[in-house]
């Protein structure tokens, strides 16, 4: 599948198939996320993978507001991506490298994210990006460590829809040239 394809295939989904996801394929889309560009090199986005019924179950009721565990309530895979603090953005003795400090490793795990989801729609699967969540319940959940900063929540499955893509803006509404 080409880039523009899948770039124009992507869709948020919110109704998934009674269908596991294989583990070799969350793990390619990981690969995918690994292959991202980060500041410095620093390869700070983490995944934490949930794939089991219990810890599905635990995870929906504990750490999302309803509206969102009605979105991803079929969803067999939740990942939970996070990134490693004061690393991107740093200099190696912790000093900022600019104002936007911790910024840079939202923006690369964004970037990451980006490469995920992407390699997830040319599997074949769906996903859709939450953020809100309760961040104190997925940390103590999931025994994320503080050095950590929860981004987002990712659902993983095989769509049981196919929503049409909603209107765009247009280049001229979002870009100016110089």
């Amino acid at each position: 599948m080409e880039l523009q394809n899948i770039l124009q295939q992507r869709r948020s989904i919110r109704k998934y198939k009674q269908q596991p996801v294989e583990k070799e394929k969350i793990e390619e889309m990981i690969q995918a996320a690994i292959y991202s560009e980060s500041w410095k090199n620093s390869q700070t986005p983490r995944y934490h993978v949930i794939q089991s019924k219990e810890m599905l179950e635990q995870f929906k009721k504990k750490c999302l507001p309803e509206f969102n565990q009605k979105n991803i309530a079929d969803a067999p895979v939740l990942i939970v991506t996070t990134f490693v603090k004061d690393r991107a953005g740093f200099q190696r003795n912790g000093s900022p490298d600019n104002e936007l400090q911790n910024g840079w490793g939202v923006y690369d795990c964004g970037l990451a994210n980006q490469n995920l989801i992407l390699k997830a729609t040319e599997l074949g699967l769906g996903t859709l990006v939450m953020g809100i969540r309760d961040e104190r319940a997925i940390r103590e959940l999931l025994e994320i460590p503080v050095q950590e900063t929860i981004v987002s929540v990712i659902g993983v499955g095989y769509p049981n829809i196919e929503p049409s893509m909603p209107k765009r803006k247009t280049i001229e509404e979002v870009s100016t040239f110089y």
